[in-house]
This record gives structure tokens, C-alpha cells and sequence, in this order.
């Protein structure tokens, strides 16, 4: 049974970062396409970053140049650095993976199977 765990999301001011981590555990596939979305109250669920088997990333416009996506194989662990974190930013930030991908640089929700239960991610002015 595949499992996404994460963490690091928290309270910070504008201007801000915090780093999220998601472990992943029971993933037995040998290629893994991982990524992060969020999702804001009242808004649709929106796609971050995602990375690819082979370290290629894809970025939200929203937040490139502040957002970085990464991972260590080693430990089963895929990251988010966040920095210069704005209000916008204000989310449940989900962490997901998918042994397939489908067009996952396009980050579309329905390209991956596997979803952790979120951490809150909070950013005041």
C-alpha cells in the first residue's frame, strides 16, 4: 500500500519559507513521477511542481523563481522549498506520485495516482 506523508507546512509572515517534505513509503514501482499541488478554500485545486524519474522539473508560474521541487531517492523523500512566500500562497499543500506520469510537466491532477493527506500552509501579510 502506497503511502505519502508530509510535513513542514506551518504559520509564517510574507516574505517568509519553509520547506515541505512528503515521505513516500509502500511504492514498489520502479519509475516515480512525484509532485505537489494546493488547494485554497473556495478555489480549485491547483498544480505547484512535479519532477520526473530522471530529475526534470516543472513549475507553476505562480511560482517559479521561488519554488524549488526535489527529492532524495535515498531516503524516499520528495521536498518543496518555498521562499519569498506570499498570502496567495495560503494553502493545503498536497503531495502526489504516479509510476506513469502522463504529460505530468503539465501539472494536471488526473496524470497522478497517489495523494498524501496535506499539510497547511499559512502566510500572513
Amino acid at each position: 500500500q502506497v503511502q505519502l506523508v508530509e510535513s513542514g507546512g506551518g504559520s509564517v509572515q510574507a516574505g517568509g519559507s519553509l520547506r515541505l517534505s512528503c515521505v513516500v513509503s509502500g511504492y514498489t514501482y520502479t519509475n516515480k513521477y512525484m509532485g505537489w499541488f494546493r488547494q485554497a478554500p473556495g478555489k480549485e485545486r491547483e498544480g505547484v511542481a512535479a519532477i520526473d524519474n530522471d530529475g526534470m522539473t516543472s513549475y507553476a508560474d505562480s511560482v517559479k523563481g521561488r519554488f524549488t521541487i526535489s527529492k532524495d531517492n535515498a531516503k524516499n523523500t520528495l521536498y518543496l522549498q518555498m521562499n519569498s512566500l506570499k498570502p496567495e500562497d495560503t494553502a493545503m499543500y498536497y503531495c502526489v506520485a504516479d509510476p506513469w506520469g502522463g504529460r505530468w510537466w503539465e501539472l494536471k491532477g488526473a496524470d497522478f495516482r497517489y495523494w498524501g493527506q496535506g499539510t497547511q500552509v499559512t502566510v500572513s501579510s
